[in-house]
């Protein structure tokens, strides 16, 4: 078991929205930690406050080759599902009331 390593931020524009991805790997000597903020709290397929957290092992972000391609891969494969869609198409049409 190694000693935890510093945290690593890096950002990612997905869907013209500003996201920080924050990953320590090896947090506490145990498992990586994943931290996702969206600019301004926007809604994210992943979160409906702009904020998430997750904790993986190692083996589950090697297929990915970094915490980035995780969490971009992550939002791909939500932004498909129904809820998701939903929300899109509601949130670009106008309200006229």
């Amino acid at each position: 078991m190694s000693a935890p390593s510093t945290p690593i931020t890096a950002m990612l524009l997905w869907n013209g929205i500003k996201i920080m991805v924050t990953h320590t790997p090896n947090r506490f000597g145990v498992v990586d930690h994943i931290e996702v903020h969206a600019e301004d709290h926007q809604r994210l397929p992943i979160t409906e406050t702009g904020y998430r957290s997750i904790w993986l092992y190692e083996e589950q972000l090697e297929p990915h080759g970094s915490a980035l391609a995780f969490v971009q891969s992550w939002l791909d494969i939500e932004a498909v599902k129904p809820a998701w869609r939903a929300y899109a198409e509601a949130s670009r049409q106008m309200n006229l009331f």
